[in-house]
């Protein structure tokens, strides 16, 4: 039997040197192991965003992961911001998301649907000349991605107060089209300066209505998401991530510690399957109100599961749950270039290196062709 098969199968699976290789029950999922694959654009959707057969078997080759996090997964039309990334609001993407969880699922896996819309991080190429829509007419600095090339960010429209009430709903329409298509859940993705995470910004929210001002209304967006998307498919199916140290994107928040505290201090209302909070990308030493270590200080905000992402390898995972600073810790470019990463883990055995020459867009190479360490193994043996 092989390594990935009996992994699959475990359901008590204790290891003190890899706690992370130890079962865990995600709000009744079970999951076998705490390495997650975190949520990764990769653009490979086909016509019409739509998941193909490449993209089932690129995350069928990773069903070993204790949970698998689909990549950003656009709730609308008007929530697009890159090429070629997949959506979940169409028939025939939800046809074509049902070829990848039957393949996970077949592989033993589990995944869960990371729900998405950018708001102003994205470009008029996308909206047939349209303005992108945000809380704020707040230009963000730097470039978007276009089957054209590099375009400079535009200004955003400020979205009026009554169209949010639609926004939310298709965040909620997205969750159940996510059950629909096979997944084990949803991840609200409300951080890396997407929509959510720019209600809740001061940097990029200025409204004076009630989703503008103090935190408690900045924060209103993304807690009316949450409530529509559990009224929709039950609590125990949804996850969020934020990023409450997170520059990315030209995102700034005055006292980031304090609002993000009071999120989620919210969240713990909801009892969710997870929060999912993502380390500083980049050094916040010299930022008053920013914390340098996000999990282990929310540890002791948040009530239940979460999941951590940022950097992690092996033995800073391991001792990451060993502390007791995180449940679960998710891999991006490691899980990118190992398929087999739980296996790895298990056997502490060297790392397949990632390409990021073939991160976005392209065929297979890079994508399906990273090699098994059985196929590594096997190779030597003949050689």
């Amino acid at each position: 039997m092989k390594f990935q098969d009996k992994l699959l199968g475990t359901t008590d699976m204790t290891d003190s040197k890899n706690p992370l290789l130890t079962s865990y029950n995600l709000s009744g999922l079970k999951l076998p192991n705490r390495v997650i694959m975190a949520p990764m654009t990769r653009s490979r959707a086909g016509e019409g965003n739509v998941p193909t057969e490449m993209n089932a078997k690129y995350y069928k080759q990773r069903a070993s992961a204790g949970l698998i996090i689909s990549e950003a997964t656009q709730i609308s039309e008007q929530g697009v911001g890159y090429p070629w990334t997949p959506g979940i609001h169409s028939d025939e993407q939800l046809e074509g998301w049902k070829k990848v969880t039957d393949a996970v699922h077949e592989a033993g896996g589990r995944m869960f649907a990371q729900i998405w819309h950018v708001g102003r991080i994205s470009h008029p190429y996308f909206h047939d000349g349209d303005l992108p829509v945000a809380p704020s007419a707040v230009k963000p600095e730097g470039q978007a991605f276009t089957p054209e090339g590099m375009k400079d960010f535009v200004e955003p429209r400020a979205l009026e107060t009554d169209e949010i009430p639609g926004i939310i709903e298709d965040y909620a329409q997205a969750a159940r089209n996510a059950i629909k298509a096979g997944f084990d859940g949803v991840e609200i993705h409300g951080a890396n300066g997407y929509l959510i995470d720019q209600f809740i910004q001061d940097s990029t929210n200025k409204r004076d209505d009630k989703y503008g001002g103090s935190v408690e209304d900045r924060a209103r967006f993304a807690l009316e998401v949450t409530e529509a998307v559990t009224d929709a498919i039950g609590s125990n199916k949804v996850g969020i991530r934020l990023s409450p140290s997170g520059e990315f994107n030209d995102m700034y928040d005055s006292n980031a510690k304090h609002t993000f505290t009071y999120v989620i201090n919210q969240l713990n209302k909801f009892n969710l399957a997870y929060l999912h909070l993502v380390e500083p990308l980049t050094d916040v030493s010299d930022m008053p109100n920013y914390l340098e270590n996000v999990t282990p200080y929310f540890r002791n905000v948040y009530e239940g599961t979460i999941i951590t992402c940022g950097g992690y390898d092996r033995t800073s995972g391991n001792e990451a749950v060993k502390q007791n600073d995180t449940d679960l810790v998710a891999y991006a470019k490691l899980f990118l270039a190992n398929p087999d990463l739980p296996e790895r883990i298990a056997v502490d055995t060297p790392l397949n290196e990632p390409d990021s020459d073939t991160f976005y867009g392209g065929d297979e190479e890079g994508y399906t062709d990273y090699p098994f360490m059985e196929d590594e193994m096997e190779e030597k043996e003949v050689a």
